[in-house]
């Protein structure tokens, strides 16, 4: 079959690198336009984008792939099926008729849960103990074809979301391979899939910024949670205020874990232990113990280098940024 795969982030490379090993031609990979680089930083290609130039594959970088220049590429390449994973914009019914099958798409999530552009984040968040990855027949509603394949995963305890993110990229790659092959012997008429069912569709919108602002007064679960499923943008952040300190030191909370042996004992945001193993920080319901942070203007670190750069003097608690 002859297939062209539009991606752009890294969800998406497991698959393509194993359909460039199998019976399937690949006849080119189209990913969104590169950003602009600061002149702070360079912006890295996407990693679509290396993979297929690794493979010699041909790759577009349309401003859209639903005008006229992304619409005759697609065209031109006379595929069989597009594969759509992780590429940053919606297909409208004009780039799905490119190929002769239309397309299908890779989603990190048990359809119909966690519709949207964050998916695996959403199910962290949201506490479920198991997701997994599902690969519809594309349709113009957001995430809304028929499902062909199916894999799911539980979530780790202590999982965070970069972390489940890569298992689901490999865990996709038999699934879209699955679908493939029910494609491949569809007569273009039949229903084909399982329908999804509206009544359990929820939603995984786009991430903003101020949703990784701590707020001491939730349950230290809840906050475990924001910090595993905002990974690794926008990331966790609380300000800590010490009597020796004018102005407050903002830290963004890398890893985290709900401390068991520690009973509430005091105001939300207070410090109740520090030591080299770690931050114990009073919540709304329970002690959150944190094992590793990102002072503001610093790099990543264990706690105990934490603490030996940054003195808690009694009275040193964190506070929300709005507070």
């Amino acid at each position: 079959m002859k297939i062209v795969c539009l991606g752009t982030g890294p969800f998406a490379v497991p698959t393509l690198e194993r359909l460039c090993q199998g019976p399937h031609e690949v006849a080119a990979v189209v990913t969104r336009p590169e950003r602009s680089a600061s002149s702070r930083r360079k912006v890295p290609p996407a990693p679509m984008r290396l993979a297929a130039e690794a493979h010699g594959i041909t790759v577009q970088a349309p401003a859209s792939v639903n005008v006229d220049e992304g619409l005759e590429f697609l065209q031109s390449r006379q595929a069989d099926l597009l594969f759509v994973c992780d590429y940053g914009e919606i297909l409208k019914p004009a780039a799905l008729a490119a190929a002769r099958l239309g397309g299908i798409n890779l989603h990190g999530s048990l359809l119909p849960r966690h519709r949207g552009a964050a998916p695996v984040h959403a199910a962290i968040l949201a506490g479920d103990a198991a997701t997994g990855v599902s690969v519809i027949h594309m349709t113009p509603g957001l995430d809304a074809g028929p499902v062909l394949a199916v894999r799911s995963t539980e979530i780790g305890e202590h999982e965070n979301q970069v972390e489940l993110e890569d298992r689901l990229s490999r865990l996709g790659v038999d699934a879209v391979l699955e679908a493939i092959n029910l494609l491949s012997v569809w007569d273009g008429v039949s229903p084909i899939g399982q329908p999804q069912d509206p009544a359990l569709v929820t939603r995984a919108p786009r991430l903003r910024k101020e949703q990784g602002r701590i707020d001491w007064r939730q349950s230290a679960i809840v906050i475990d949670r924001q910090i595993r499923g905002l990974q690794p943008w926008p990331g966790c952040d609380s300000l800590l205020m010490r009597p020796c300190d004018e102005q407050p030191l903002r830290v963004l909370m890398e890893r985290a874990e709900v401390a068991d042996d520690h009973p509430q004992s005091s105001t939300p945001g207070a410090i109740v232990e520090a030591s080299k193993s770690g931050l114990w920080i009073a919540t709304g319901d329970g002690v959150l113990r944190v094992l590793k942070v990102k002072p503001e203007g610093k790099r990543a670190m264990e706690v105990a280098d934490f603490i030996n750069g940054t003195p808690l003097p009694d009275g040193s608690r964190f506070v929300s940024a709005d507070d």
